[in-house]
């Protein structure tokens, strides 16, 4: 099988994003129910999942200039998959759970070929997507419902 083109860069940024917010257990029952009984697919580790720190930026006020907030504990996982393609797959973490790193990272790799993408996108990746917009629709909706108008009245000439 071959490793999809490099016309799905867009399309992985977005799906890599999914991958580092979806839970554990959503990664864990969504690779076994595509994987099914054959099992979750062979691969080989280039960088076994290690955890470090990662400086954490913002910006200040309206100059926007950066500073730095503190750190934060990152996981990160790189795999190639055992397969005629050897699709490698990454993933980032924030935390310190190795296992959903290596999950994401094969997640990832398996998106990346024609065997198991579409499968994989319906199954994770688009449920994790509708989540996250419901979520942030529910959180505007309850915002929006303690929203104040000010109206000025003109008195006078």
């Amino acid at each position: 099988m071959k490793a999809l083109s490099a016309e799905i860069a867009p399309e992985r940024r977005c799906w890599l994003a999914e991958l580092a917010r979806a839970p554990r257990a959503t990664l864990e029952s969504a690779l076994a129910g595509v994987c099914g009984a054959t099992g979750l697919p062979a691969f080989d580790w280039l960088r076994a999942p290690q955890t470090g720190l990662a400086m954490v930026r913002g910006r200040i006020g309206g100059t926007g200039d950066p500073f730095n907030v503190g750190e934060t504990t990152v996981t990160r996982a790189v795999l190639r998959l055992k397969s005629p393609d050897g699709a490698i797959g990454i993933a980032y973490q924030l935390g310190r759970d190795k296992r959903r790193a290596e999950l994401a990272a094969l997640a990832d790799a398996m998106l990346q070929t024609q065997h198991w993408h579409d499968a994989l996108r319906l199954r994770l990746i688009e449920p994790l997507a509708r989540s996250r917009d419901d979520a942030r629709r529910e959180r505007a909706a309850s915002t929006a419902s303690t929203r104040v108008d000010f109206y000025t009245m003109v008195r006078g000439e």
